[in-house]
């Protein structure tokens, strides 16, 4: 059910807007994608999350999407100067290539397991030197930027003179403004102003990862790679520009400094920011012990969770909270949305089950054509997720009353059921992207249960109580929950 005009909170303009693409029917969307240098952290996960749930929402509504999330393979740079590509290559002993390759494949399968969908485009910084390259000649060409032994700074003072918006994303002011750009901190003394900011560094000689320039043996600066290729495939132009609340400044920024001094247009019109992710009501930091990753939540091995949590149930934690606001990860949190999450798929599983001898116009119908309206309208409001599920678990309030006779089924229409039947299909599994715990236990887990529900039945057989009952315990003690039926036994986490 598709209703009302669709507001996006811009992080530019700090206002919700109508969403308005700049081609009817199209939408170019941009979102930074991660560094390639160590395992992908739970905190990215959740803008990943939130920017898959807005791209399956467009496409919903009908739009052709052209998603493109990049991997930043050289550039990003650590305080002390070093890239994190070569330290991470150092710490692995690998080629930078092999550690990019790594981090890239491991990214992939942590985004497969949240049931993510893969952006149409995922270039690699590495894979477009040369459009960096042509991108600080027309900086520098337009009087924007300075060279200085080899390397080339975006002249951020004269930007600011000029246009008057450097800081307008982050509300920045550029005279207090100290060198947050990620630098090489040895170079600060080549820079006309702190806030300036490399779009091309000279390389050392130990350096690993460099390339020919006009201007030295060397490597593009950070911000620069996603200016070069979210243009290149998405046009000077495009309609939508996502990342992590951090990444608002310097690199988002940046992104726009660069685009502006390049072609002096603003690359996108809409400018979307996700939230943090704490956890225990505190950022997320390894120095303080604060911290877990996608495969200690999986499977329980860490200080921070009682057992280990399926990973929809974890995606349908992160739906609990807008994108725009903080998602605090705890171990309670975590048990609620796994009952939350058994109890909507427990109903929608019940729902197909449900008759009505009356084809349309109930007295209930009303009431649920009401809720999946505002279902939608909140969808339409910003992504808002959470007000979604609400309206969610307003129907299943009804199936679970229908089902256990508390609310006559002559009250409701056939019609209605169906209603509720397709919303609770497209929101959960389209838009949401979720899929049925139950359904996703193929493989190695599926395989290993099969063979112990087997020992379990020999052991019936053969009229072995105590060893029946001790593996069923057993199970159970496992949050696993072993279902007898005339067609056999089942298993499903409880």
């Amino acid at each position: 059910m598709k209703s009302g005009e669709l507001l996006m909170y811009n992080s530019l303009s700090r206002q919700k807007e109508v969403f308005k693409p700049i081609q009817e029917g199209y939408v170019g969307m941009y979102v930074c994608g991660p560094t390639v240098y160590n395992d992908v952290h739970l905190g990215n996960c959740r803008t990943f999350i939130s920017f898959d749930i807005i791209y399956r929402y467009l496409t919903y509504l009908g739009y052709q999407v052209r998603y493109v999330r990049n991997i930043t393979d050289v550039g990003h740079l650590l305080d002390d100067g070093e890239d994190r590509m070569s330290k991470g290559a150092r710490l692995d002993n690998l080629e930078p290539m092999e550690v990019a390759q790594k981090y890239t494949n491991g990214f992939h399968d942590i985004m497969r397991t949240f049931n993510t969908l893969s952006p149409g485009i995922e270039p690699r910084a590495t894979g477009h030197i040369l459009e960096q390259i042509e991108m600080v000649t027309e900086i520098l060409k337009n009087g924007l930027a300075y060279e200085k032994n080899g390397s080339v700074y975006f002249d951020t003072v004269k930007y600011a003179e000029k246009t008057g918006e450097y800081g307008k994303l982050s509300g920045r002011v550029i005279d207090e403004l100290l060198s947050e750009t990620r630098d090489n901190l040895k170079n600060q003394d080549e820079k006309n102003h702190p806030s300036d900011f490399a779009i091309w560094m000279k390389a050392s000689d130990e350096h690993i990862m460099k390339w020919n320039s006009p201007w030295s043996v060397g490597f593009p600066g950070w911000h620069l790679e996603c200016s070069a290729m979210s243009t290149k495939y998405l046009g000077k132009k495009f309609d939508i520009h996502g990342g992590g609340n951090d990444l608002k400044f310097p690199h988002h920024e940046n992104e726009i400094a660069q685009n502006v001094g390049a072609c002096n247009c603003q690359p996108a019109n809409y400018w979307l920011h996700t939230n943090m992710l704490l956890m225990n009501g505190k950022k997320m930091s390894k120095s303080d012990g604060n911290t877990i990753s996608p495969q200690e939540l999986f499977t329980g091995a860490s200080e921070h969770v009682s057992k280990g949590y399926h990973p929809m149930v974890v995606r349908f934690f992160m739906l609990q909270s807008h994108y725009r606001s903080t998602n605090d990860l705890t171990d309670e949190g975590l048990q609620a949305a796994e009952k939350g999450f058994k109890r909507i798929m427990e109903a929608f599983k019940s729902v197909h089950s449900l008759h009505s001898d009356i084809e349309n116009n109930a007295p209930l119908d009303q009431k649920i054509d009401e809720i999946i309206q505002g279902a939608f309208d909140d969808m339409n409001d910003d992504f808002n997720t959470p007000r979604v599920l609400a309206r969610l678990f307003e129907l299943v309030t009804i199936i679970n009353s229908l089902k256990e006779g508390q609310i006559k089924m002559s009250e409701v229409s056939n019609d209605g059921l169906e209603k509720i039947k397709s919303t609770l299909y497209t929101i959960l599994f389209e838009i949401f992207g979720l899929k049925d715990e139950s359904e996703t236990n193929a493989g190695p887990v599926d395989g290993l249960m099969q063979l112990v529900i087997e020992l379990r039945q020999l052991a019936r057989t053969n009229k072995d109580w105590p060893t029946s009952d001790k593996i069923r315990d057993s199970l159970s003690d496992l949050n696993i929950q072993i279902k007898d039926g005339k067609e056999g036994s089942s298993w499903s986490y409880k």
